[in-house]
C-alpha cells in the first residue's frame, strides 16, 4: 500500500502548482517533452521491440501484438497528439456562465482540475503519453499503471516524460508510473480514498470489472467496445461493403472495431454472398441459423453477439427492420459506437434517437470514434457510461466545478 500511497502523496503535494501554472508554462512544458519522445525515438523502439519480442515468446495473438506496436508512424502520431493538446484552450478556471442574483450577488461557475486521476491500461504504450498530456494540460496530476506486457515501452516513454519536465520549472513528479506491475498495487490504487480523485480503468471486460467491483474511490468506466454495422433495407450496398471491410478489419484489436453486422431481411440474399466473399479468408464468420441458409459458415452463439472479439472474428445477423436491429444492439452493445447504413431520413432519426451508445453514426465506419480524430488532440478513452462524460474523454471531461459567489456585504435574512 505504501507504494502507492507515496506515489499519490507526491501528486496531492504538487496540486496547487498545477492549478496556478499558466498556460503558456503548460504549453511550453508539454514542447519539452515533445522535444524529448523525438530525442528517444530510437530507445522508445528498441524498449518497444523488447515488449514485442516477449509477446511473441507468450505466443500473443495478431491483434494485441499490433496494439502494442510503436514504430515511427505511431511515434509521430503520439508527438502530433501533443502538438494538438498544445493548441487546445486551456480547460482550466473558464467561466461558462455567470448570473446575478435579486440580491446582486454574482455567481460565477468556474471550471477547476479534478486533482490526481489515476488510470489503469492494457497493452496499448501510446496512452502514457496521452493520459499524461490531457491531465497535464487540465491541471491534473497523474498516476500510471500499464499493462505488463508494455512495461519495457512504457518506461521509456515515461522517462522521455520526464527528461522534458527537467528543463521547466515544473516538477517532474507530476507524472507518477508503477514500474512495479504487481496487481496488488491495483487494489491499492482502487482503494486510496482521499489521495485520489477519479480512477480510469481502459481496457477488456475483465479490467473494467475488476475496477468497478472492488473501486472505493470515483471511478469513469471506458474501453469495451461490443459495437456493430446495421445495413438498412435502403442502404447502398457498395457503400456498406466498404464501411463494413473498414470496420472490421482496419484495426481488429480496437475498442471501435465492428464485432457485429446485421443486416435488413430484404437485402440479405443480395448483401450477403458480397460481405461472404470480401471477408472470406481474412475473418471467421459465424452468424445464425437464417444467416447460414445464404452463406456457408459456422453457427454463432448467443455469447458470440455479446462478445467484443478483438480478433479476426465477427458474428452476422439478419433483422426484419430497424426496429429490429435497434432491439438487437440495445440488448447486446456495450454503449460504445453503433453505425447504421442507410438513405432513409425516417431511420436515421429514429437509429440515431434509438440506439443506446456514446457515439452513432450514419453511413459511416465505427472506427472514427477517437479523441484524436474528434479534435481533442488524444484521449484517456471512451466513455461508455451516462454520468459525468460519454464518449472521447478529452480535456473538457477531466475537469469539475466550483461557484464563485460575489457579493458586497449581502446576508440571508
Amino acid at each position: 500500500m505504501s507504494y502507492v500511497i507515496d506515489k499519490l502523496k507526491k501528486l496531492k503535494e504538487l496540486e496547487s502548482d498545477l492549478l496556478e501554472a499558466s498556460s503558456l508554462e503548460k504549453n511550453n512544458a508539454l514542447k519539452e517533452v515533445a522535444i524529448a519522445i523525438e530525442n528517444n525515438r530510437d530507445d522508445i523502439k528498441r524498449a518497444n521491440q523488447k515488449d514485442i519480442n516477449i509477446g511473441k515468446e507468450n505466443n500473443m495473438n495478431e491483434a494485441l501484438l499490433d496494439r502494442l506496436m510503436l514504430d515511427d508512424e505511431r511515434i509521430d502520431g503520439i508527438i502530433e497528439g501533443i502538438n494538438t493538446v498544445i493548441d487546445l484552450q486551456d480547460p482550466i478556471w473558464k467561466s461558462e456562465k455567470v448570473w446575478t442574483l435579486e440580491n446582486e450577488l454574482t455567481v460565477s461557475r468556474m471550471s477547476v482540475p479534478l486533482g490526481v486521476i489515476g488510470i489503469i491500461y492494457e497493452s496499448r504504450p501510446n496512452v502514457t503519453v496521452d493520459a499524461f498530456s490531457l491531465a497535464f494540460k487540465s491541471g491534473n496530476g497523474i498516476v500510471l499503471r500499464g499493462s505488463s506486457s508494455a512495461i519495457n515501452s512504457n518506461i521509456a516513454l515515461v522517462h522521455a516524460i520526464k527528461e522534458g519536465l527537467r528543463k521547466t520549472d515544473i516538477s517532474e513528479e507530476v507524472i507518477q508510473f508503477f514500474e512495479d506491475t504487481d496487481r496488488k498495487h491495483v487494489m491499492s490504487l482502487l482503494t486510496a480514498k482521499g489521495y485520489v480523485d477519479l480512477v480510469i480503468p481502459r481496457g477488456g471486460k475483465g479490467l473494467i470489472d475488476l475496477v468497478l467491483e472492488n473501486a472505493k474511490v470515483p471511478t469513469l468506466q471506458t474501453g469495451e467496445g461490443n459495437c456493430h454495422v446495421y445495413v438498412d433495407e435502403s442502404g447502398n450496398l457498395d457503400e456498406a461493403i466498404k464501411i463494413v471491410e473498414n470496420a472490421k478489419l482496419q484495426r481488429v484489436g480496437v475498442c471501435n472495431a465492428c464485432e457485429t453486422l446485421l443486416v435488413h431481411e430484404n437485402i440479405a440474399e443480395d448483401l450477403l454472398p458480397r460481405i461472404y466473399e470480401m471477408l472470406n479468408n481474412k475473418a471467421e464468420m459465424v452468424g445464425s441459423e437464417r444467416v447460414r441458409e445464404i452463406i456457408e459458415i459456422e453457427r454463432a452463439t448467443e455469447e458470440d453477439y455479446g462478445t467484443e472479439f478483438l480478433d479476426y472474428k465477427i458474428a452476422i445477423e439478419i433483422v426484419k427492420d430497424v426496429d429490429e436491429a435497434i432491439k438487437h444492439i440495445n440488448k447486446y452493445g456495450t454503449k460504445h459506437s453503433e453505425s447504421i447504413v442507410t438513405e432513409s431520413y425516417t431511420n436515421v432519426q429514429k437509429f440515431t434517437k434509438m440506439v443506446d451508445a456514446s457515439t452513432v453514426y450514419v453511413n459511416a465506419s465505427t472506427r472514427f470514434t477517437d479523441g484524436g480524430v474528434f479534435g481533442f488532440g488524444a484521449e484517456m478513452g471512451i466513455s461508455t457510461q451516462k454520468t459525468h462524460a460519454r464518449g472521447p474523454v478529452g480535456l473538457e471531461q477531466l475537469v469539475t466545478h466550483k461557484y464563485v459567489v460575489l457579493g458586497s456585504g449581502q446576508i440571508r435574512k
